[in-house]
């Protein structure tokens, strides 16, 4: 069992290329750049929630944990169709979650678009400099930029890879970090539910490869459960993986998958 946090990354970066890209990711200024102005746009100017390097961190994390238990049940879809390696697929899962959200630098709507066309030439920058193969490098920006497009609720994930993506994405909502974004100061059912979340665990399952169990104090977090990560699940491509178990003050009250 792993608890959802901006540490939970460095659980994951044994693989030589997973961590040098990763690293690459964290120092890179373009990237970086764009992180700190999707939170210059959509907390600052919209009063909305996190959407920069820390909630990159923790998708990022989360996505690589998943994609982990994932493994023990399917091959991922990258390895089966001959794309890379494990290895390989695991960068397109977590570079694809640390770069979701940079198009809200551009604007929060359509934000799946810019950060497509965001994201391009970077892929192809930092690939390049890790792989020799020009042709694999292509695929892996392919693959990567699916990964980011596809998590928006109504975009289907066709790649177990981006699959572990979308449902990471909903994982990060403890303590008030909730994915439905909520204007601070407004007392309404989202930002009740937000408030409500206190833990985010990810862990093997009982019934299916993985399970997120979604701790709370007040059941209006069952409005985050099923408002955002349950609507990624639906279109995620992996919702036979993965199970999500509300829990209120120690009791199950809810379970989803």
């Amino acid at each position: 069992m792993v608890t959802v946090s901006n540490r939970l990354i460095f659980n994951h970066l044994e693989e030589p290329r997973v961590r040098r890209v990763f690293d690459m990711l964290e120092g890179d200024l373009e990237v970086q750049t764009y992180l700190k102005m999707s939170n210059e746009m959509v907390v600052k100017r919209m009063n909305y929630n996190d959407h920069g390097p820390v909630h990159a961190r923790i998708a990022a994390g989360s996505s690589l944990e998943i994609l982990d238990l994932f493994t023990a049940a399917v091959e991922p879809t990258t390895v089966a169709n001959g794309i890379c390696d494990l290895e390989g697929s695991k960068i397109v899962t977590m570079v694809g979650s640390y770069l979701h959200d940079i198009g809200n630098s551009v604007h929060r709507v359509n934000h799946i678009m810019h950060s497509c066309y965001l994201a391009a030439p970077i892929l192809e920058r930092i690939y390049s400099a890790v792989y020799q193969d020009s042709e694999l490098v292509l695929k892996l920006k392919c693959e990567t930029l699916h990964a980011i497009y596809a998590h928006e609720d109504p975009v289907q994930a066709l790649s177990i890879e981006a699959g572990a993506a979308k449902v990471a994405d909903g994982t990060d909502m403890a303590e008030g970090r909730a994915r439905i974004p909520y204007r601070g100061g407004k007392i309404d059912m989202h930002s009740l539910s937000a408030t409500a979340i206190k833990r985010v665990d990810i862990e093997r399952g009982r019934e299916k490869p993985v399970s997120v169990k979604i701790y709370m104090d007040n059941p209006a977090g069952v409005f985050q459960i099923e408002e955002v990560i349950g609507k990624k699940l639906e279109t995620s491509g992996v919702a036979d993986l993965v199970e999500l178990v509300a829990i209120e003050n120690g009791r199950e009250i809810k379970t989803v998958g």
